[in-house]
């Protein structure tokens, strides 16, 4: 039997805070060697991935990695005027930084350009649960999904590959989704990547 989307939530969020600092370190670092392989992430010139909150899977090794290949980095920014949307803004080592509504740091706007969703090439996003088939629990905002909805009129023909980041315990057999849901394509995690379409 399925749980609730709620208790799950708790659950996860609770079992990924509970990770000991040597403990995120490794899974961040053998998450970093597990995409760099990965074809996606090597054609990919402009990446939008997260700073980590809340006991989320690290992307700091990660984005050393992008810095050293060339690669554009975006940080999600709250959309200041279309509610629950998101924006993307080019992220540099001095950056200037904020912390939003939710305590989470993203880069101070001050006029800088950006990027719109349908025109990155990978988005590594974070998630507190995923299933087999694609499926994403966020943190229940609904963020990613409405700024990502366009993927589900165009099937999956247009915009980025959507990939979520985890922890491999954030796996289910199965998640409670709903029709706005957009389906992730792909989950990586410190053990593998698990490809879904």
């Amino acid at each position: 039997m399925m749980q609730d989307r709620k208790t799950l939530r708790r659950q996860m969020r609770a079992r990924r805070r509970a990770l000991s600092p040597q403990q995120q370190r490794q899974s961040a670092r053998s998450l970093c060697r597990q995409l760099s392989q990965h074809l996606w992430f090597r054609q990919a010139r402009h990446i939008a991935l997260y700073l980590p909150n809340d006991g989320e899977i690290d992307t700091a090794p990660l984005i050393h990695l992008c810095r050293r290949l060339g690669k554009q980095l975006y940080l999600p920014v709250l959309h200041p005027i279309r509610h629950n949307r998101l924006w993307f803004t080019p992220y540099h080592r001095h950056t200037p930084m904020r912390r939003n509504r939710y305590r989470i740091l993203e880069p101070v706007l001050q006029g800088k350009p950006v990027r719109p969703a349908f025109a990155l090439d990978l988005v590594l996003m974070p998630l507190v649960a995923f299933s087999a088939d694609g499926g994403r629990m966020g943190m229940g905002g609904g963020y990613y999904d409405r700024s990502f909805a366009f993927k589900l009129q165009a099937k999956g023909l247009g915009g980025p590959r959507l990939m979520g980041l985890a922890h491999d315990f954030q796996r289910q057999t199965q998640l409670p989704l709903e029709p706005w849901d957009v389906p992730l394509d792909a989950i990586a995690t410190e053990r593998g990547i698990y490809r879904i379409r």
